[in-house]
């Protein structure tokens, strides 16, 4: 299923290409001469819960590193198969596929975007990211704030019997299960935040998909408020050494108003 939606996923982006409408004449000789596309993923986090493997884990970087190699060469595959139907890209002899014997649509296929609105529209935790909490407060453009709670945490607490009032209270008031009395080790663990996940486990899962992405994947690191510039430095440096293309810290409270938040709300 996943290759299929992974060929049909190509072929959209291949046709947008040709259906946008650009700003510059500039800009669309250049992306219809590359024909660049970024095919990603979006919910890796709430998989991983339904699957039974804490984020961060090394479980969890084998299997990014299984799931984005797979959807790499499948992207790869469909790209040559457009080529067969509709030709390589303009520029493909000046690329650095031209003879290796891979003739492709598109210069590149995948990357792993943000999806932070989109993944709203969808109800699934966003791009590559863990659960920034299990609940939290949403600032959105007009002003409103949305209180959000994780489904799938709830439905766990009500199966195995300890899902109680004061308890969604006490998961509503913290940025991690960690200190919060009432909820199981196992499930602790497998509904990691973005605060629990240390930033070698985030840049090691961004590392695995990095692997398979020819474009750049997108990743924030989470950082406590008392977070020293010696630890914003020694992240940028971890991040080049394990080849990501770029990275992104974001130290919590940094921002009179941020966009998602905790502890604010108590009913």
């Amino acid at each position: 299923r996943l290759r299929d939606r992974v060929h049909w996923g190509v072929r959209f982006l291949d046709d947008v290409i040709d259906v946008n409408c650009y700003p510059l004449e500039s800009i669309a000789l250049a992306t219809r001469a590359n024909r660049k596309i970024g095919l990603g993923v979006m919910g890796f986090a709430d998989m991983l819960i339904r699957l039974g493997i804490p984020y961060g884990t090394p479980e969890a970087v084998a299997f990014a590193d299984k799931l984005m190699r797979f959807i790499r060469r499948e992207s790869l595959a469909a790209s040559e198969s457009l080529a067969k139907r509709r030709g390589v890209f303009p520029h493909f002899r000046r690329s650095i596929y031209a003879g290796t014997g891979r003739r492709l649509r598109n210069a590149t296929v995948n990357t792993i975007a943000p999806t932070g609105t989109i993944s709203i529209i969808a109800a699934c935790s966003s791009g590559i990211e863990p659960l920034f909490a299990v609940s939290f407060v949403r600032n959105v453009l007009s002003g409103t704030r949305l209180f959000e709670s994780h489904p799938l945490f709830e439905k766990i607490a009500r199966e195995r019997g300890f899902y109680r009032r004061d308890l969604a209270a006490e998961v509503a008031r913290r940025p991690s299960l960690a200190k919060v009395k009432g909820v199981p080790r196992d499930v602790k663990r497998l509904f990691a935040t973005a605060f629990d996940v240390t930033p070698r486990q985030h840049l090691e899962i961004q590392a695995a998909f990095q692997r398979h992405t020819d474009n750049a994947v997108s990743k924030t690191i989470n950082l406590p408020a008392d977070a020293t510039v010696e630890d914003v430095r020694e992240i940028y440096m971890a991040a080049h050494r394990l080849r990501c293309k770029g990275i992104t810290v974001y130290r919590y409270g940094s921002k009179a108003d941020q966009v998602l938040s905790v502890g604010e709300e108590t009913e």
